[in-house]
């Protein structure tokens, strides 16, 4: 009688138990802020990157899981969807329009101004990782064109020189933030 040959059962890891825990619990939140919402894939993927400012893809299987999705189901929609970042972005999101209401009015010799200021393409981040440029097909802001948003502040009558200005002003203002916490630490 030959000796039986040992076979081994793989134990099945539930998806995202290897997360990072701050990325965990924003899926884990979000998912069960949204789940009952019908159509519920795009909230929550709204409310991951609101959390975490992207959508890791070490988190798509357990997006999935939590939704009984397939890993392909939810990579698709993330993928589809310009707005959902898949890489980790700079310290201030840059989202210039691209509309023709604001390229009719200089849009376009701002895209290259900003580009050549911050030194990236669109979707890139900066080399010092404080800004990503986004591109974005209308801010609603057309009247006031050519716009752009850093994080969530709109700007209107965008030119080069404004451009330079605001990016100043926002290093200006993270350098005295961080100046003032490291001085209040002492």
């Amino acid at each position: 009688m030959s000796a039986r040959k040992r076979v081994t059962i793989p134990i099945r890891i539930e998806p995202g138990s290897d997360l990072p825990a701050a990325e965990r619990a924003a899926v884990l939140e979000a998912v069960n802020r949204n789940r009952a919402l019908e159509g519920a894939l795009l909230p929550i993927l709204h409310a991951i990157q609101d959390r975490l400012g992207w959508i890791p893809p070490r988190t798509l299987p357990l997006i999935a899981y939590e939704l009984n999705l397939s890993r392909a189901e939810v990579h698709g929609v993330v993928s589809f969807y310009h707005y959902f970042r898949q890489h980790q972005p700079g310290e201030h999101v840059i989202f210039l329009c691209r509309a023709e209401a604001c390229q009719a009015v200089g849009a376009v010799a701002l895209e290259a101004h900003a580009k050549r200021a911050l030194g990236v393409e669109f979707h890139g981040t900066s080399g010092d990782g404080r800004y990503t440029l986004e591109p974005v097909y209308c801010l609603g802001n057309c009247a006031s064109g050519p716009s752009l948003m850093i994080d969530r502040e709109l700007h209107g009558r965008m030119t080069p020189e404004r451009f330079d200005e605001l990016i100043g002003a926002t290093s200006t203002s993270a350098a005295s933030a961080s100046g003032s916490a490291s001085g209040s630490a002492t």
